[in-house]
């Protein structure tokens, strides 16, 4: 049986051919994400504590909050609890104030939350740095460079790094310890510990890629080895290295809370979680929300960044069957 020509016209003006749009890695990367409910509600309050952390100087700058002023007249006397349920929450003090004195823990907390992210993105970033470099450097040439960066690599593996800070704080901080050094201290030690493990995992991506056809199509084209370290190698890292970076972060944090436990951390005025966490200790059974409070801000901070940093980890390997 024919079918009339006009019949078959009046299809194909019906019924146009469907153009298919290519997606880029981003974009497919981006689209697992939001299929992942808990790596997207992570990233929500991911931004938010950063948002909360860069809004907190700004706000006391515009006196909207004030983390150092006492108020006396809240508590029942120096070194008691305060006036009130809550640790003596109000309209004014929306999370209490501290015991004893009576600073409004809202603003200790937020201007805490300032100075543990600015530090631990401090030292993620020279963690990053420095391990993505000597990773690099020394999965591509090999021989003799990979030998000697892998030995000074398990050096710094073998120094217990808690027993390291505790024993080497004397000796950087002085006494009585400057913020400004305590700063650089943090800063730099967690950095010394952490880029070691980020450098071997690197390298063992680059002895596989550094074979690839690509590598060798550039090299055979004259490309020197600079070069082919940042246009050829290190796009392909990113992923890694971006993963590596949002697990580290909450490392850090948690890091510079048991630090703080110990001693180590900014002097007052100046707060953080750790020691926000560390005078409401003595309070934990007579004023528990005080406790309760940097507890949770902690929880949150660690737990948001870990359940991204695994989100990210599955959005970004092709060969995942969480999605």
């Amino acid at each position: 049986m024919s079918v009339p020509v006009s019949a078959v016209e009046t299809v194909l003006d019906v019924a146009p051919p469907v153009r298919i749009e290519g997606r880029s890695p981003s974009g497919i990367v981006w689209r697992r994400l939001r299929q992942d409910r808990a790596t997207m509600a992570s990233l929500y309050v991911v931004a938010a504590l950063v948002l909360l952390a860069v809004a907190a100087p700004f706000l006391k700058a515009f006196k909207v909050i004030d983390p150092a002023t006492p108020h006396p007249e809240l508590v029942q006397g120096v070194g008691s609890v305060p006036t009130g349920p809550f640790s003596g929450a109000s309209t004014k003090h929306w999370l209490g104030v501290v015991p004893g004195v009576g600073q409004d823990v809202l603003a200790r907390v937020l201007y805490g939350l300032t100075f543990d992210i600015s530090i631990a993105l401090a030292a993620t970033a020279l963690t990053v740095l420095t391990g993505a470099a000597i990773g690099l450097i020394s999965g591509y040439f090999g021989q003799w460079v990979d030998a000697t960066l892998a030995r000074g690599i398990d050096l710094i593996l073998a120094f217990p790094q808690l027993i390291m800070l505790i024993a080497l704080s004397p000796v950087f901080l002085g006494q009585p310890p400057q913020n400004a050094r305590v700063v650089v201290y943090l800063i730099a030690v967690l950095a010394v510990f952490a880029w070691p493990r980020l450098a071997r995992l690197v390298r063992s991506e680059v002895l596989s890629l550094r074979e690839q056809d690509y590598v060798m199509a550039a090299r055979s084209l004259g490309a020197g080895p600079a070069r082919i370290l940042w246009k050829e190698l290190l796009p392909n890292l990113r992923g890694i290295i971006l993963v590596y970076a949002t697990i580290t972060m909450p490392v850090f944090v948690s890091a510079q809370a048991a630090l703080a436990y110990l001693g180590i951390s900014l002097q007052p005025p100046f707060p953080t979680l750790g020691t926000v966490l560390t005078d409401s200790v003595p309070y934990v059974t007579s004023d528990p929300a005080y406790f309760f409070v940097p507890g949770v801000t902690l929880v949150l901070v660690v737990l948001s960044f870990n359940l991204l940093g695994d989100g990210l980890a599955d959005a970004l390997n092709p060969r995942s069957d969480r999605f």
